[in-house]
């Protein structure tokens, strides 16, 4: 868990009053987490992609394509008829 200090303004801390009595949680750090998670789904967060996962997609993208045509092409290829 992460600590933060923060400053926040008079309307603010209320609204945060609010929350932490509408939803009974026990304090105001409890209160930002649930306006977080609720703001969530109007925030699109991707994930970071780590540096080794780009390598490897690099060297996948340098590859040969294989072209296999029809489904029966494919199946006749892989031994699935």
């Amino acid at each position: 868990m992460v600590k933060a200090i923060i400053d926040i303004d008079k309307e603010t801390n209320r609204v945060l009053n609010v929350l932490k009595a509408e939803y009974g949680l026990k304090d105001k750090s409890e209160a930002i987490d649930k306006m977080a998670k609720d703001y969530r789904k109007f925030v699109r967060i991707e994930p970071e992609i780590r540096p080794e996962y780009i390598q490897k997609l690099k060297k996948i993208h340098k590859q040969k394509t294989i072209k296999i045509g029809t489904l029966e092409d494919f199946q006749k290829r892989y031994g699935l008829k």
